[in-house]
């Protein structure tokens, strides 16, 4: 077996077919992604199991299903419990509405399953947010659901400015990785310009331009080289930082 077919197999415990096939039609392109991903998702300004978790994140976000399954594996076998993932969740309803939840639902079960505890699907897939987010919750069943209660008690009251301060607010994950998930959340739908003002929150909130940097290769990963182009616009040169700006 080839060291980039090892290599996904030790990422996913097995070869996923999109692997297969394009070690099949060249070897070459995929030892040459596969060496881009390996650089990609080591630990860096973010670290690995917060790239994995931001990149399911910001494909739930995209209505992205399968690449979100993959990464929230990731994000689990790092170290994410459940209810830090489904925090990070969050952020994608902010963006995309009851669309991106009922999207992550399908990751929050796979994280459950993942952590051995097997969970019954949505018994109304025409649940609204709210009814969506209690389900979830009660499936968190033994876990610290504490702050999402108080997610879902500003959901339940309609108040959509309550409900993004909170879900921005520190929690279990820090208020500057959910505002680099909205930066990730416009960049993966080359939405520079819906970006810049997330961008500037972020490094309000303390994000370096080499986080920014980070977020902007996860993103090269699930939605190609363009997403590249609409973050830098954004990114400050290093020769800019080394002058100091």
């Amino acid at each position: 077996m080839s060291d980039a077919l090892t290599y996904f197999r030790k990422v996913y415990d097995v070869v996923p077919g999109w692997v297969q096939k394009m070690h099949d039609y060249s070897p070459a392109v995929l030892d040459t992604y596969t060496g881009i991903r390996g650089e990609i998702m080591q630990d860096g300004a973010l670290s690995r199991k917060e790239k994995d978790v931001l990149i399911a994140s910001m494909n739930a976000a995209r209505l992205y299903a399968r690449s979100m399954v993959y990464h929230t594996k990731g994000a689990i076998d790092f170290g994410y419990s459940a209810p830090e993932i489904v925090e990070f969740f969050l952020t994608a309803f902010l963006y995309k509405g009851n669309r991106a939840l009922q999207t992550a639902t399908e990751a929050i079960r796979y994280a459950l399953e993942l952590n051995g505890k097997t969970v019954p699907e949505l018994a109304d897939s025409g649940a609204n947010a709210v009814e969506l987010f209690r389900q979830v919750i009660t499936w968190l069943d033994g876990e610290d659901t504490s702050y999402l209660k108080e997610v879902l008690h500003l959901m339940e009251n309609g108040d959509s400015q309550a409900i993004e301060e909170k879900v921005l607010s520190d929690g279990l994950v820090p208020t500057r990785l959910k505002l680099l998930n909205m930066v990730g959340n416009h960049v993966v739908e080359l939405d520079g310009k819906g970006a810049i003002p997330w961008i500037e929150r972020a490094r309000e909130a303390g994000a370096s331009e080499a986080d920014l940097a980070d977020v902007g290769y996860i993103c090269i990963l699930t939605a190609g080289i363009p997403t590249w182009f609409e973050l830098s616009d954004s990114l400050l040169a290093a020769v800019d930082q080394k002058n100091g700006g």
